[in-house]
């Protein structure tokens, strides 16, 4: 028994000793708190985009589509030079803006409603409201879009008295889709952004006669702007990798995602799958770039 209390006491001298030491150095104690998170981010990013380069810098045997492990350009150069994908590229592309827009448009009155105008009651069940679309999976959704928009689905039973037609599937189908796929990740950072909005600066923006726009304008937008560009990263992010939408909504549209996916799978050229990969991430990668020169990132 003697032994084993001096080596408990021991123990918890070391470890006195321990969070002595790191108490005095912060910038150590920070390290190795962040060390863990750190690591998994190197390996799980940053080693999987480093191989995803290496890959495209590969080939593919033409006659037994076996991988040959030889460096070149060659998938790169067809990427950039092919009008297939230059024309796939801005199709992705004005896609996600196009939705990002849409999706930013309708959040920011619905947040605005949550945090300033509801009382608290309604606000919890708003925001059950918001958050329950996305306990649902991501293929029942798309698939019910798919049933509304079909032919005699319920959006033309609803629109035949009116003289409207289902728009079918394609690219209307698929904005309609992805707008609402992304919506709750868009409306939520916004509604936590209006809701750090002190109300006394409403209120003195009233009381010295800034009416409601000169308000939202000059107060309360570049208060919320790092949580609307959260919101659009989120939503451009998104849709520009998404692959599974178009096949389910998309018609004979093609995106970027379908073609990695074409290429892993049914054309079994993985070298080819990772140089068009490369092209949504450098469009991400600009996109962040440019929302960083803003100041945004800084403040979310």
């Amino acid at each position: 028994m003697t032994v084993r209390r001096q080596e408990v006491a021991a123990s918890r001298e070391t470890g006195a000793a321990i969070s002595a030491f790191l108490s005095r150095h912060p910038r150590l104690r920070l390290s190795f708190l962040l060390s863990a998170p750190l690591l998994w981010l190197v390996l799980v990013y940053v080693v999987a985009l480093a191989a995803l380069l290496v890959t495209a810098l590969w080939t593919t045997d033409a006659f037994t589509g076996e991988i040959q492990k030889t460096w070149s350009l060659d998938n790169i150069e067809t990427v950039l030079t092919t009008s297939l994908y230059r024309t796939v590229t801005l199709r992705t592309l004005g896609l996600a803006i196009l939705v990002t827009v849409i999706d930013v448009t309708i959040a920011l009155p619905i947040a605005f409603f949550m945090a300033k105008v509801a009382s608290p009651r309604a606000r919890r069940l708003l925001v059950i409201a918001v958050l329950t679309p996305l306990w649902a999976s991501y293929l029942v959704k798309a698939y019910a879009w798919r049933s509304v928009l079909s032919g005699g689905g319920l959006f033309e039973w609803l629109g035949q008295p009116f003289g409207i037609q289902t728009p079918g599937y394609g690219m209307t189908a698929l904005i309609i889709t992805e707008a609402y796929l992304w919506l709750p990740f868009v409306i939520l950072p916004i509604f936590a952004g209006f809701a750090r909005v002190p109300d006394s600066l409403l209120e003195a923006s009233g009381d010295l006669g800034g009416s409601g726009g000169q308000t939202l304008r000059w107060i309360v937008m570049p208060m919320i702007f790092p949580a609307v560009v959260a919101g659009a990263i989120f939503s451009f992010s998104l849709t520009l990798g998404d692959y599974i939408a178009v096949n389910i909504v998309g018609g004979t549209n093609q995106l970027l995602g379908n073609l990695v996916y074409t290429n892993v799978g049914a054309a079994n050229n993985l070298p080819l799958a990772a140089a068009i990969a490369l092209i949504p991430i450098a469009i991400i990668m600009i996109f962040l770039a440019a929302v960083r020169r803003t100041g945004a990132l800084e403040n979310l």
